[in-house]
C-alpha cells in the first residue's frame, strides 16, 4: 500500500510541476504583450495631438508598471524600467 500511495505523490509532484510551468509561460507570455503595447503607444505618442498625450503617457506608465510586476512575479525583484523594451522587435 506505501507504494501506491508513494506513486500517487509523485504523480501529484508532476501534475503540480507541469502546471507551474504553465502558469510561468502565460505570465512569460503576458509581460511580452504588455511591452508589444508599451512599444504601440510610445509610437502613438509620437504622431499624437497635444490633447491626446496626457492620455498616451498614463497609459504608458499603467504598461511599464504592469510590466515591472509581472517580471517581479517571474522572479526578478529589482525589475526597472529598461529603454530596450521600446526598440522593435
Amino acid at each position: 500500500m506505501g507504494e501506491v500511495i508513494s506513486i500517487r505523490e509523485v504523480l501529484r509532484e508532476i501534475r503540480q510541476r507541469r502546471e507551474r510551468a504553465s502558469e510561468r509561460e502565460t505570465l512569460e507570455r503576458a509581460v511580452e504583450v504588455l511591452k508589444d503595447n508599451l512599444r504601440a503607444t510610445v509610437g502613438q505618442l509620437a504622431l499624437a495631438s497635444q490633447a491626446d498625450r496626457p492620455e498616451l503617457v498614463e497609459r504608458i506608465e499603467r504598461l511599464i508598471e504592469m510590466a515591472r510586476y509581472g517580471l517581479r512575479m517571474l522572479g526578478h525583484p529589482d525589475e526597472q524600467f529598461d529603454p530596450s523594451w521600446l526598440a522593435p522587435k
